[in-house]
């Protein structure tokens, strides 16, 4: 039965290459670069520059803070996406990616924004409306899914929306790989680079550092070429369609 994503708090299945945590520690994947579970500093314990803490860690959340007040402000939205990106980055230079990057996973503080892991060990992750389409197709994960996530969640604490609407967990991942986003009223060079983030292949989404860059310097990163290999997920699909449509004609012909 498919979940309600409205919120943003709902888990579908575990991805793949999904491991538990060691104790007290981050999640190292066994393949360079891919993974499928949050990394995990030490519970209650600022990590990565004091950008990261543990999943215990109280204070307003981005999703109820949004939930409550509507958008956040020009400013304080250029703020909670530099801190946001600096965190993904300082995860991804120690060979670590979150997994589960989402407006209820970012904590508001004095201090100023800092990226939790809230998840139980054992729990499955992910909430449909943040997940990458390289997730919600089971394909292997890594940093360009965090980035993608960031983005999601840039149109979130912008508009009160996520990118790709709400409602149930089936739609949401529909649209997530074969729509484009809805940026709302998100503008300026904040938009271009949201817009980038949210590109269906992770090949062309800009890395961590290059959002701390662009973010500083006011304007996009260069634009990567364009990919010419075409993600798996992407020849499931047309594999798929023409499946279809191959059987639509046979029982044409024979009816």
């Amino acid at each position: 039965m498919p979940h309600d994503t409205s919120r943003g708090r709902t888990n579908p299945g575990r991805p793949r290459d999904a491991r538990p945590a060691r104790p007290g520690g981050a999640a190292r994947s066994p393949h360079p670069g891919r993974t499928g579970k949050a990394a995990r500093p030490p519970q209650g314990r600022p990590a990565s520059g004091g950008y990261v803490v543990g999943r215990d860690a109280e204070g307003p959340r981005l999703q109820q803070v949004v939930e409550d007040r509507g958008p956040l402000p020009a400013p304080q939205l250029r703020k909670v996406a530099g801190r946001t990106a600096a965190a993904l980055n300082a995860l991804h230079r120690a060979g670590v990616a979150h997994g589960d990057l989402r407006p209820a996973n970012v904590l508001l503080t004095p201090d100023g924004a800092k990226v939790v892991d809230a998840r139980d060990p054992d729990a499955p992750g992910g909430s449909p409306a943040y997940l990458a389409p390289e997730q919600v197709e089971d394909e292997p994960v890594g940093p360009p899914a965090d980035v993608f996530a960031w983005g999601a969640t840039m149109v979130f604490a912008a508009t009160g929306r996520p990118p790709f609407g709400t409602g149930p967990s089936a739609a949401v991942m529909r649209r997530v790989t074969s729509r484009r986003p809805d940026l709302g009223g998100l503008d300026g060079p904040l938009r271009d680079l949201v817009a980038r983030c949210l590109d269906k292949n992770p090949a062309a989404r800009p890395t961590a550092a290059q959002l701390i860059r662009a973010l500083r310097e006011g304007h996009g990163p260069a634009p990567k070429p364009r990919p010419t290999r075409i993600p798996r997920y992407r020849w499931r699909m047309m594999v798929a369609l023409a499946a279809v449509v191959v059987s639509g004609f046979a029982l044409g012909m024979l009816f």
